[in-house]
């Protein structure tokens, strides 16, 4: 299995705010099937644009004249180390600004969420002539800031704290591969500004009890030592929730269900080891309470060796 490629870290943590959700930069993280050689460390800059018009209130798709074209932009820093061969930990910090074109919302910009996941890989095989592994993935999240979270469609962020489960398996025939993962996110209940609201029922509380979310990702391309060219299919579902209430502002705790396709790719810099450049192209087709998004994410990333370093300096020592 090919796995010496640098890890092109671009994920924020699995917020699915009604517009940040449209960033969503697990591209090329945790659900990639490569892996940061041991005591390598990568690290770099992702920038993403998103924007939306029409939107899904429930199953409804609709526009608002009181919002005109909503846009993300996300500044976030990312980096990889590996533990090991096998076991790498990510994190990601992303700063958010999120805007409307038309209506009185007042824009809203801030550093999110801390992102730290560890990807460990327990299986790699090789079955007939080609390669087949198996990840398991862990991470937490939680926000850096005081937020406002009940400001939908323009809060940087819903404000739970998220363990996440994923398992993914990879199958590569010459250049040629898949990639298939499902995840599991379990988020904790989020304060709000006010002391009651509505959802289905009124809520005497300023506790929001967050719905956990499911995920689905599959991706399949041309995969070599120059980089990789993919198709992306991802499916994110929230296991409970209710929908938008007609002509008013999602809410933290809303069912927010999304179907994406887009490209994905990652060039290596030959001329100088190490440095590479990653993007994607991602379009909503399908949604529930949420934006028909078109987002674009591009980054610059390098690897850092320091068993190169630690190596070179044992043979200075030595003369």
């Amino acid at each position: 299995m090919k796995n010496i490629f640098g890890q092109a870290l671009k994920r924020i943590a699995m917020s699915t705010a009604f517009v940040v959700m449209t960033i969503y930069l697990h591209a090329q993280t945790d659900m990639d099937a490569l892996m940061m050689a041991k005591n390598n460390f990568c690290t770099g800059f992702m920038y993403g644009n998103s924007s939306w018009k029409n939107y899904w209130e429930g199953t409804l798709k609709r526009d608002n004249q009181n919002l005109g074209t909503v846009s993300s932009q996300m500044i976030g820093i990312m980096g990889n180390y590996g533990i090991k061969d096998n076991l790498n930990l990510l994190f990601s910090v992303p700063y958010i600004s999120n805007s409307a074109s038309a209506g009185t919302l007042i824009n809203r910009q801030g550093i999110q969420d801390l992102t730290l996941t560890l990807k460990w890989m327990p299986i790699e095989t090789t079955i007939g002539k080609a390669d087949f592994a198996v990840y398991a993935l862990g991470s937490y999240s939680m926000p850096l800031t005081n937020y406002v979270k009940d400001y939908l469609p323009l809060s940087i962020g819903l404000g739970s704290k998220n363990v996440m489960a994923r398992l993914m398996a990879d199958y590569q025939l010459g250049n040629f591969f898949t990639t298939a993962s499902a995840a599991f996110f379990s988020r904790s209940n989020v304060t709000i500004d006010r002391t009651a609201y509505y959802t289905t029922r009124m809520h005497y509380t300023d506790q929001v009890e967050m719905p956990n979310m499911a995920n689905f990702n599959f991706r399949t391309g041309y995969r070599s030592g120059k980089g990789y060219a993919e198709a992306i299919v991802d499916i994110m579902q929230t296991n409970g929730g209710f929908d938008i209430s007609r002509n008013n502002m999602p809410f933290l705790s809303n069912q927010m269900n999304a179907t994406r396709i887009g490209l994905g790719f990652k060039y290596n810099f030959g001329k100088v080891e190490g440095l590479s450049a990653v993007g994607n192209a991602m379009y909503t087709v399908a949604g529930r309470n949420m934006g028909q998004a078109t987002s674009i994410n591009a980054g610059v990333f390098y690897i850092l060796d320091f068993t190169r370093s630690s190596n070179n300096k044992t043979d200075s020592d030595e003369k």
